[in-house]
C-alpha cells in the first residue's frame, strides 16, 4: 500500500501500541503477550521493532531479535509480526518483511529465522511462496500445549493441542529471495520429491472434531520428521481449498 510508511518504533507510546496490536490480532491470554519491557530490552540488546504506519496509526509491526548460528555468526530472529485485521491481505505484512530484510542486510546479517504453525495454510503460502524461505526442521510442541486454539480443552484432564512449529530459514541473499523481492517468481522447475497435505481449514476442523485434528497433527508431524531425516527441504506450498500441500525437494534441486 502506497500510503504505508515503515519505520522503527522507538517511543514508549509506539511500543505500547505494538502490545495492543498483539491483543487485537492474536487473541492470546495476557501471559502470552510480549510486553513493552521485552521490546525495550530487546532493542537495547541490538534488536528492533519496525512499525507500519498509516499517518499516525500503527497498523502492523515486526519484531526482530538477534541470535547466533554456526561459527558465532550473528543472525536475526523474527519473534513476531502482527497486522491489524482491517489491513490484512493488503500487502502490509510483505512490506514489513521486506523492510526487515533491508534493515538486516544493512547491519551485515545474511539470515533470519522464525517459526510458524505448519497447519496454517495462509502462513505457509506467505513464508514459502512469497518470501522464499525454506524449512529443514520441525519442532514438536515448541511452546507447550496450546489451549488457546481449542478453549474446550481447558476442561480437566483434556490434553489440548500441541504447539508444533516448522522452522523457517530466510537466506537473505539467495537468488530466490532476491527474485521475489524484485517482484519476480519463486518457480522451482524440479518436481518435488514428496508432498505433505494438510487440512484445508484447520480452524474449522478444530471446532468440529478436535480428536481428528490431533490425529492430523500427528500425521503431519511424522511426515515432516521422516522427510527431514531423509535430507529433504521444504521450499514451496501448493494452495487448495480442499488439499493444500507442502512441497519438499532434494537439497541439490534448489541450488
Amino acid at each position: 500500500m502506497a500510503d504505508i510508511i515503515i519505520r522503527e518504533c522507538t517511543t514508549i507510546d509506539e511500543l505500547d501500541r505494538c502490545v495492543s496490536l498483539q491483543r487485537e490480532v492474536f487473541g492470546l491470554p495476557e501471559i502470552e503477550i510480549s510486553p513493552r519491557r521485552h521490546l525495550i530490552v530487546s532493542r537495547q540488546a541490538g534488536g528492533w521493532t519496525l512499525g507500519a504506519f498509516q499517518e499516525q496509526r500503527l497498523v502492523g509491526f515486526v519484531h526482530n531479535m538477534l541470535a547466533i548460528r554456526g561459527n558465532d555468526e550473528i543472525i536475526g530472529y523474527s519473534h513476531m509480526m502482527a497486522v491489524a485485521k482491517d489491513f490484512q491481505n493488503k500487502g502490509v505484512g510483505a512490506q514489513l518483511k521486506w523492510a526487515q530484510r533491508a534493515r538486516a542486510l544493512a547491519e551485515g546479517r545474511r539470515f533470519i529465522k522464525w517459526t510458524w504453525d505448519p497447519m496454517q495454510a495462509r502462513n505457509a503460502h506467505f513464508n514459502l511462496n512469497r518470501l522464499g524461505v525454506t524449512a529443514r526442521s520441525y519442532a514438536a510442541n515448541f511452546y507447550g500445549t496450546d489451549y488457546v486454539t481449542d478453549p474446550s480443552q481447558l476442561l480437566e484432564n483434556a490434553p489440548g493441542l500441541q504447539s508444533d512449529r516448522l522452522l523457517a530459514g530466510w537466506e537473505l541473499e539467495s537468488s530466490r529471495v532476491k527474485a521475489l523481492e524484485a517482484g519476480g517468481s519463486n518457480a522451482i522447475t524440479a518436481e518435488p520429491a514428496i508432498k505433505i497435505p494438510i487440512p484445508g481449514d484447520w480452524g474449522a476442523l478444530i471446532k468440529r472434531d478436535v480428536k481428528s485434528a490431533r490425529h492430523e497433527q500427528e500425521r503431519v508431524r511424522t511426515a515432516f520428521g521422516d522427510a527431514f531425516a531423509a535430507g529433504l527441504v521444504c521450499a514451496r506450498f501448493e494452495r487448495s481449498d480442499d488439499f493444500p500441500c507442502y512441497l519438499l525437494y532434494e537439497a541439490e534441486q534448489l541450488t
